[in-house]
């Protein structure tokens, strides 16, 4: 059989990155491959806790090698991880890692699937996991993913045997598996689900392994030998079609996960990769962990007729002229229309449409005036119908999913004739575009989904959709395609975008935490965006009890959707300490409008948006400082420094390239941001210049970096670990209650440790000369005390400060004995009491 050039299928695949929004056009081998996928019934599910997590190489395996659905259920979003591209924390960085591993599964060509388990971080024992995610909730979640997508064979990324030896969220997801697969056959269990679904049970199940469980190659190799429980496949095979190995596809998938900084080199060549049976039907075959289920079309009930179509269409595959075989395509297509099993008959049905829309080259597209549009109004769509193939295709109509309304057209698409028109869509009655697990409020550990079906997909579901419905060789089908935006820039080309409702009116508070130092009157400015022409109303805040606000609103009138306005309120703090929150409300005909749009728009992922409620913690805090003029070094993302202007430093990003011996002594402190040590490569090459400052009397303040690689070229010996405190409620103890840390400007106690989030701190050093000093002590529960949290050594006539504590969570959560702290580090040094006791002792 002729094949084509790989060139494009290879440009494709490297695009995915750059062009993450543009629909998919395969190419004829593409579409061979998607032709030996609808030709295997078999089902594989991967299973563990984060993005991230997912072992590629085994899922490109079974995706590409194997052809099997292929499907990795990730428990939690990612939510509590770092940010390495970005200032997004919390539920914004779940969104971004949401996105990533849909980017990771159209590389690796695997399905996506989640929970509703809320990441809150790290966790050292899955009985702290399971207690704050509410164990009973997830286990129905990974119950209901396995009723749904029907998994042959499930595959555990993590030992469920060996608790506490790693990340607890990791031997969760394990544990849960191990349970859920005894349990989704079972009727009596999570009974309201079947409402929606069946009963299903996996034959068989597997742990994920290698040499790292068992701590050397050595004790692995001596568990393995001659133990059928364990199966090996070579997975770095290579794919002619695809021009590439598997092992170079999954570093390509694993690339996607760029705010966790995995971008990196593909790999290629044999690599093997061990599986152990755990529970259900045994294999027969050692090398293959599909031995003994039945992934023909012979499965299904009179799915034997259909097999015997399309293996021909396989074992024939025209490369060259693919629409060929369209007369076959859709009498299969017809046949698996009939199929009585309804989970089948839906994968399958959805495969062969996009062949046969592949193989006639067949361009489908609804494309919005706008990216944006507001409910019950209509939005123009610009249509584009195009066949490519000599194939007799006929536009009958199409229809909008919103109001069920028909066009009538009824026009033969000539080989490569473009047919294009317009038509208003109406928006009657549809939602706010927004991830659908940030609707409501979450808790520590779970987020709140109300509809079971929406539970475990990867987003929120399209709800402006056009069918186009078309006879092909007289033969009825329809292809529903998403409303989208597209349009080009001149310095980017054609651009696709998602098409998204939103409200009428959105507005924007500049800092969601607001810090009054003191009770005189501060000035908010409150960003105001219309999202349709000649709007008008006024911004109310809503401040607490104590706090005094003037005017009580404010009147706002923009003529142009996409215009903005900024309305200003004077806001007044208590004369006592109080915190409280700040709420923004914009009044348009009598209608309240709350949110504010976030928009996430990075080049690897789809533009994303959020509403998150419009408003902003504010707190009145009794918070001294000393220096006024700060000097910043960027890291890996934070937002310290719009932080430490809330409570009235100068803060100046530097530029590392520029750092020199004369520029830097202006500076009352300098603080580097989060992982600044991994990630600004410039700064092994200023490091004698920031020691040089320190020497000569600066105070330099450094946040925590990760262990692995780096050197953080500190002036005395000072070695980092995976030390942390996870338990934000751990007591901390202050060593020293005299240090001038902990008592200049401010007064330092155990109040000041209340209140924090997420954890106490990370990446801790163990290991550190006597120069340093240790000032405070913490641990989670069970664990012998962490002393390296914060260190301070003298070095000439300044200090050096190290302090592994998550002030990039704790600032921007307004934690005010954050700030108070935060606040001393700056101050470290200035203290003339403290300097002349120390001269004199």
């Amino acid at each position: 059989m002729k094949r084509i050039s790989i060139f494009t299928v290879l440009y494709l695949l490297l695009s995915i990155s750059i062009f993450a929004q543009k629909p998919k056009k395969l190419t004829s081998n593409q579409i061979f491959e998607k032709v030996q996928k609808l030709n295997f019934l078999g089902t594989a599910l991967y299973i563990a806790a984060h993005p991230d997590d997912e072992n590629t190489r085994l899922i490109a395996y079974l995706a590409n090698k194997v052809k099997a659905r292929t499907g990795y259920l990730s428990l939690t979003r990612g939510d509590g991880g770092q940010n390495l591209i970005g200032p997004e924390i919390r539920e914004l960085l779940g969104v971004i890692r949401t996105q990533e591993l849909l980017g990771a599964r159209r590389v690796d060509g695997g399905e996506q699937l989640f929970t509703s388990a809320n990441d809150f971080g790290y966790s050292k024992h899955p009985d702290e996991t399971l207690e704050i995610w509410n164990k009973e909730k997830v286990l129905s979640d990974v119950v209901w993913a396995i009723r749904n997508f029907k998994p042959d064979v499930i595959i555990n990324r993590f030992n469920h045997r060996t608790p506490g030896t790693t990340h607890g969220h990791h031997t969760s997801s394990a544990m849960l598996s191990v349970e859920a697969f005894d349990k989704v056959a079972d009727s009596t269990q999570f009974k309201s689900q079947l409402e929606f679904t069946e009963t299903w049970q996996p034959k068989r199940l597997f742990f994920n392994t290698s040499w790292w469980f068992y701590g050397s190659q050595e004790k692995f190799d001596k568990a393995t030998k001659d133990n059928p429980d364990f199966m090996s496949f070579d997975v770095g095979v290579y794919y002619p079609l695809k021009g590439l190995s598997n092992n170079e596809l999954a570093s390509m998938a694993s690339s996607q996960h760029l705010c966790q900084g995995f971008g990196r080199l593909t790999t290629r060549g044999s690599q093997t990769e061990y599986v152990e049976f755990l529970k259900g039907d045994a294999p027969k075959d050692q090398n293959d962990i599909f031995s003994g289920i039945n992934t023909t079309w012979n499965r299904l009930e009179n799915g034997g007729e259909i097999g015997d179509i399309l293996y021909d269409v396989e074992e024939n595959f025209d490369f060259v002229n693919p629409s060929k075989h369209i007369s076959q395509l859709m009498e299969a297509y017809t046949l698996i229309k009939k199929l009585k099993d309804k989970h089948w008959k839906s994968i399958k049905e959805k495969q062969i449409k996009e062949i046969i829309e592949a193989c006639l080259g067949l361009y489908l597209e609804a494309s919005a005036e706008s990216a944006t549009a507001i409910p019950n109004t209509s939005i123009g769509v610009d249509f584009e119908v195009l066949n490519r193939s000599d194939v007799s295709v006929e536009l009958t109509s199409i229809t909008s999913t919103i109001d069920k309304k028909d066009y009538f057209k009824k026009i033969d698409l000539t080989k490569n004739k473009k047919i294009t028109f317009g038509h208003p869509i109406s928006l009657k009655s549809v939602d706010y575009s927004s991830p659908y697990w940030l609707n409501k409020k979450a808790s520590l550990g779970m987020y709140a989904v109300e509809n079971q079906q929406l539970i475990g997909m990867p987003e929120t579901p399209k709800e402006v959709t056009i069918a186009f419905n078309l006879l092909i060789n007289y033969m009825p089908i329809t292809f529903t395609k998403n409303v989208v935006r597209r349009y080009a820039e001149r310095d980017k080309g054609e651009i696709y975008e998602p098409f998204e409702i939103v409200p009428k009116i959105t507005t924007k508070l500049k800092d969601k935490v607001l810090i009054f130092s003191d009770s005189i009157p501060k000035k908010i400015a409150i960003e105001v965006n219309a999202e349709a022409n000649f709007i008008n109303g006024f911004i109310h805040l809503e401040v607490p009890e104590d706090w005094l606000l003037s005017p009580n609103k404010v009147p706002f009138n923009i003529a142009q959707k996409g215009d903005k306005q900024t309305v200003e309120f004077m806001v007044t703090a208590p004369k006592k300490q109080s915190e409280g929150t700040l709420k923004v409300i914009a009044t348009v005909d009598d209608e309240s409008y709350t949110k504010e749009l976030v928009e996430i728009n990075y080049d690897h992922i789809p533009k994303q948006i959020v509403l998150q409620n419009s408003e902003a913690k504010v707190v009145r805090l009794d918070i001294k400082k000393e220096g006024n003029l700060i000097g910043y070094i960027k890291g890996a993302g934070d937002a310290i420094p719009e932080s430490l202007g809330q409570i009235g430093y100068q803060v100046e990003i530097i530029n590392p390239v520029a750092i020199n011996s004369e520029n830097l002594q202006k500076y009352d402190a300098i603080v580097l941001g989060i992982r600044a040590y991994n990630v600004v490569k410039e700064l092994k090459f200023k490091q004698n210049f920031l020691l040089d400052y320190v020497e000569n009397g600066g105070n330099m303040i450094v946040q925590y970096n990760t262990n692995r690689g780096v050197n953080i070229a500190a002036p005395y010996t000072l070695k980092l670990s995976r030390d942390r405190v996870t338990d934000e409620f751990s007591e901390v103890i202050i060593l020293d209650e005299e240090h001038p840390l902990f008592n200049y400007p401010n007064k330092i106690t155990q109040e000041d440790f209340k209140g924090w989030v997420q954890e106490r701190g990370l990446y801790f050093p163990n290991i550190w000369s006597e120069q340093y000093t240790p000032i405070l002590s913490m641990n989670d529960k069970g664990e012998t005390p962490k002393l390296g949290s914060l260190l301070i050594a003298k070095y000439g006539k300044g200090n050096y400060i190290y302090t592994g504590l998550s002030f990039f969570r704790e600032l921007p959560a307004g934690v005010s004995g954050a700030y108070k702290l935060f606040a001393n580090l700056l101050a470290a040094g200035k203290d003339k009491m403290a300097v002349k006791q120390t001269v004199k002792d």
